[in-house]
C-alpha cells in the first residue's frame, strides 16, 4: 500500500549531475496484440496485469505478456479488490490490534501495487500509443482510492485505537519498527486529511483528483517538447570542435528524427549539454540553449504555465484545508529539514559563497573571450548561458591542463557498468550476474540477479539507452519493495520477498560496433543512480512500507551521492578507466588532473541547481496562483542575485521534479540536505585507514542507513553511522567555497 498512500512516485533523478549524452536506440513498442479487442472487466480478470507475479525469485514482472488495451479495465479490477481489502480491515469486528489493522494495510491492495508497477514502467520509458490518454484517464482514479483510504473514518479510528493502546495507555508492547511503522502511518493519515468533517474531505478529494490530472498534462507537455523541437543541421563545418563519437551521434539522431537534415541537436539535456560544451559556432550554440531552456514556455498548446498556476493555487488551498500555513510547511512536516526555514537557512549558506565563484568563473572566462576576440580581430562578446560551458572547458584547459574531451575516451559504458559493480562487491559484499530469459520490457534492458554469501539478495534490472516516448535524465524504481512480513523479532534480517530494483538511464546506443562512450558527468550520473539501487537492494526490514528508499525525502538522496565518491578513486580507475582502442588504463597523470580539477566550475553547478532549489521553496510559501510564471521567476533571480551569466537548471515551465507529482514540491532542496550528509560522510572515509574502501566504514554505511529503510528517524540513523551529528560545514568544503562567516 506504500506507493498509493504513503508516497507519491518518487521520481530519483539526478540533478546535481549531467545525465549520459548519447543518441536514440531503434524506436520500440511493446508488440501489438494481433486482433484488436475489447476488455472490460469482467474479460480482464484473467489477465497477467492482475495475477501474483509468476516465475523464479520469488515472480517477477511480467513484461512479456502485458497487453497495453487491458490497462484501463485492469486499474478498474485492481481498484474495486483494494477497496474490498481496505473495507474488510475497517470493517472488521474484532477489536482493532496491530496485526489485525496496521499489519493488514501492509499487504493489502497487493493487485494494485503490481500493475501500477507494470504501468508506471510504460508511463516513464514506453510512453507512446495509448499510454498517454490511459494516465490521463487512470491517475484521477488512483487519487480518488488513496483519499478513500485516509478518509475513511472507521479505519483512522482503528489506527487510533492501536496507537491510543502502545503509546498512551500502554496496555501494548510493539518492537521498535513497529511502534515506528504505527505513529507514522497515523501521521499520514491526519496529514491527508482523516480528520476533516465530510465537507472538507469532499474539497481535499476534489483538489487531489484535479492535481492528479494536471501533474500527468504537465508531464506529457514535457515530452511532447522534447519530442517536437530539434535543432536541424546540414553543414558539418557548424559542428567545429565537436568529437567524431558526438557527431556520429548527432548523425544518428537526425535519421531517427526523419532526416530533415544531416545532423540533429535533441531537445534533451543529454544532446543539448556536449553542444554547448564544444561547439564553436556561437550562433547555433545559442539556437540550442534557446530551444532547451524554453521548452513549454512558448505559448503553444504545450506552454504549462497556466498548469502551474493552477497546481500551485490548488496545493495552496489543499494546504489551508489541511490546517498548514502553506503547501511548503505541509510538504516538509515529515522530512528531516521539518520546516522551510530550516532548509532555507541552509541553502542561502551556500548561495552566496557559490554566486562569489561563479563571478571569479566569469572573469576567468571573459579574460579569454577577449583575448581570442583581439586575437582574431572580432567584436568583443559577453559571456552569454550559451557561452558559460564552452569558455569554461578553456579555463579549465588552461588551470589545469585538462581537456576533458581526453578522459572520454577512457570512459566506456559497459566499463563503467563493471566498475560500479565491483565497488557494490568490495564495499557490501553484493556480487552481480547476468540473468537471461526473464521478461523484460525493451531489448535494451539487462538483468542481474544480485547475491550476498551464495545467497539471493534480489534482482537489479539495467535500462540504460534513450528511445521514443522515455522521459529524459536518469531514476531508480522499485518494482517490488523487500518485506519480511511474517518474520519473528530473531529472524528480521532475512527478507522473504526480495527487492526488485531498476536503473533506468538516456545513454545514445552506438551505431556501429565499437564501444559506447560517456563523459565524466555521464558516469557520475550512473554511479548516483546505483546508489539508489544499492539502498533498495539492501533492505532488511520486516514491513515494505519502511524498506529500502521509502525514507525522508531529504534523506533518500545520500546512500546515490555518497557512492558517486567511488568514481574518481585511483583503484576505480585505474581498473576501469581503459582506452577503448588501446586498452591502456587512464595514465596516472590524467587522473591526477582530474583529482586537482574536483571543485572546478563548482560556482556554476551549485548555482544552477540552487537557484532552481530556492525558487522551489518561494513558490510553495504562498498561493501564487495568480503571477505571472515568467515574471516571477525572473524577478525572484534578480532578487537573491543570480548571474544573468547562467540559467537555472530547470526552469518553471519544464520543472517535472515539482510539477509532474507532489514529490519533489517544496522538496528540491533535499539535494543539498543530503549532499551535507554526504560530504560529512565522506570525509569520515576519507579519514579512514583504509581510505574510500575501509571495510569498517563501508559496514556501518551498510548497516546504519543502507539495511534499515525508514525504522529509524533519519537523524538517529545518520549518528549511528557517524557517531555524532553532522557537520554541515563540510559541505562547503567539499565544494571549495570558503565557510561562511
Amino acid at each position: 500500500m506504500k506507493r498509493r498512500l504513503l508516497a507519491a512516485l518518487l521520481m530519483l533523478s539526478a540533478p546535481l549531475a549531467s545525465p549520459a549524452n548519447y543518441a536514440a536506440a531503434e524506436p520500440f513498442t511493446s508488440e501489438p496484440n494481433e486482433t484488436p479487442v475489447t476488455t472490460t472487466p469482467e474479460t480482464v480478470k484473467s489477465s497477467d496485469l492482475l495475477k501474483p507475479w509468476a516465475g523464479p525469485y520469488g515472480g517477477v514482472p511480467p513484461f512479456k505478456s502485458v497487453r497495453v488495451d487491458e490497462f484501463s479495465a485492469a486499474f478498474d479490477v485492481a481498484i474495486a479488490k483494494a477497496q474490498q481489502d481496505i473495507e474488510a480491515i475497517a470493517d472488521n469486528p474484532d477489536p482493532p490490534t496491530f496485526a489485525n489493522t496496521l499489519l493488514a494495510l501492509e499487504t493489502a491492495g497487493e493487485e494494485l501495487d503490481r500493475l501500477e508497477t507494470v504501468f508506471d514502467v510504460h508511463a516513464s520509458n514506453l510512453n507512446v500509443g495509448p499510454i498517454p490518454d490511459i494516465e490521463r484517464a487512470v491517475s484521477p482514479k488512483l487519487s480518488a482510492h488513496s483519499d478513500s483510504i485516509t478518509q475513511n473514518r472507521k479505519l483512522f479510528a482503528r489506527i487510533e485505537a492501536v496507537y491510543s493502546d502502545v503509546f498512551e495507555n500502554k496496555t501494548v508492547t510493539l518492537g521498535d519498527d513497529a511502534r515506528r511503522l504505527l505513529e507514522e502511518t497515523r501521521k499520514e493519515f491526519v496529514r491527508r486529511g482523516a480528520r476533516l468533517s465530510d465537507a472538507d474531505k469532499a474539497k481535499l478529494s476534489q483538489i487531489n483528483a484535479r492535481l492528479a490530472r494536471l501533474f500527468t498534462d504537465f508531464n506529457q507537455n514535457v515530452l511532447e517538447e522534447e519530442k517536437g523541437h530539434v535543432t536541424w543541421i546540414d553543414d558539418k563545418a557548424d559542428l567545429a570542435g565537436l568529437s567524431e563519437s558526438t557527431i556520429e551521434s548527432m548523425a544518428a539522431a537526425a535519421k531517427e528524427k526523419g532526416g530533415k537534415a544531416a545532423y540533429a541537436v535533441t531537445n534533451t539535456r543529454s544532446s543539448m549539454d556536449p553542444f554547448l560544451t564544444y561547439a564553436e559556432n556561437r550562433d547555433l550554440r545559442e539556437k540550442v540553449w534557446r530551444n532547451f531552456y524554453y521548452r513549454c514556455d512558448n505559448g503553444g498548446p504545450h506552454d504549462n504555465k497556466n498548469v502551474i498556476r493552477e497546481i500551485l493555487h490548488l496545493r495552496a488551498q489543499r494546504a489551508a484545508l489541511l490546517g498548514y500555513p502553506t503547501h511548503a510547511h505541509w510538504r516538509m512536516e515529515s522530512t528531516m529539514a521539518a520546516k522551510p526555514e530550516a532548509a532555507m537557512e541552509l541553502m542561502m549558506r551556500v548561495w552566496h559563497p557559490a554566486i562569489a565563484r561563479v563571478a571569479d568563473e566569469v572573469a576567468d572566462m571573459q579574460r579569454i573571450a577577449d583575448a581570442e576576440a583581439e586575437a582574431s580581430g572580432s567584436p568583443k562578446i559577453k559571456i552569454e548561458p550559451w557561452d558559460y560551458r564552452f569558455y569554461a572547458e578553456k579555463v579549465r584547459k588552461e588551470k589545469y591542463d585538462l581537456d576533458m574531451s581526453e578522459v572520454r575516451p577512457y570512459l566506456q559504458l559497459d566499463k563503467m557498468r563493471e566498475a560500479m559493480m565491483y565497488c557494490a562487491e568490495r564495499l557490501f559484499d553484493l556480487h552481480f550476474e547476468e540473468v537471461n530469459g526473464l521478461p523484460t520490457f525493451h531489448p535494451d534492458v539487462t538483468v542481474y540477479e544480485v547475491a550476498r554469501n551464495g545467497e539471493h539478495v534480489g534482482l537489479f534490472y539495467l535500462d540504460p539507452f534513450a528511445r521514443e516516448g522515455k522521459r529524459s535524465g536518469a531514476w531508480m524504481t522499485d518494482y517490488r519493495e523487500q518485506s519480511g512480513v511474517g518474520l519473528s523479532d530473531e529472524d528480521v534480517g532475512i527478507p522473504v520477498s526480495t527487492s526488485i530494483v531498476s536503473n533506468n538511464s538516456n545513454f545514445i546506443a552506438s551505431s556501429g560496433d565499437g564501444p559506447i562512450l560517456i563523459s565524466w558527468d555521464d558516469a557520475t550520473t550512473l554511479f548516483h543512480e546505483f546508489g539508489h539501487a544499492l539502498h533498495g537492494l539492501s533492505s532488511r526490514v520486516r514491513y515494505p512500507s519502511q524498506s529500502g528508499t521509502n525514507v525522508a525525502r531529504d534523506f533518500v538522496e545520500f546512500p546515490s551521492q555518497i557512492l558517486e565518491h567511488w568514481l574518481s578513486t585511483p583503484d576505480v580507475l585505474s581498473k576501469f578507466a581503459t582506452h577503448y582502442e588501446t586498452g591502456e588504463p587512464m595514465p596516472a597523470e590524467l587522473l591526477e588532473k582530474i583529482q586537482r580539477s574536483a571543485k572546478f566550475n563548482s560556482g556554476f553547478e551549485t548555482t544552477e541547481y540552487l537557484a532552481c532549489a530556492i525558487l522551489d521553496m518561494k513558490l510553495h510559501e504562498t498561493d501564487a496562483s495568480e503571477i505571472d510564471i515568467s515574471q516571477f521567476e525572473s524577478e525572484q533571480l534578480a532578487a537573491i542575485g543570480m548571474p544573468s551569466e547562467l540559467p537555472m537548471r530547470h526552469r518553471l515551465p519544464h520543472f517535472s521534479h515539482l510539477f509532474s507529482s507532489d514529490a519533489y514540491s517544496a522538496g528540491y532542496y533535499s539535494y543539498l540536505w543530503s549532499d551535507a550528509l554526504t560530504a560529512d560522510a565522506a570525509e569520515m572515509f576519507e579519514q579512514s585507514e583504509g581510505g574510500y574502501f575501509d571495510e569498517e566504514v563501508a559496514a556501518k554505511l551498510r548497516d546504519h542507513v543502507l539495511s534499515v529503510g525508514d525504522t529509524i528517524d533519519p537523524a538517529e540513523t545518520y549518528r549511528a553511522f557517524r557517531g555524532r551529528d553532522v557537520d554541515t560545514s563540510a559541505l562547503l568544503r567539499k565544494r571549495g567555497f570558503a565557510p561562511a562567516e
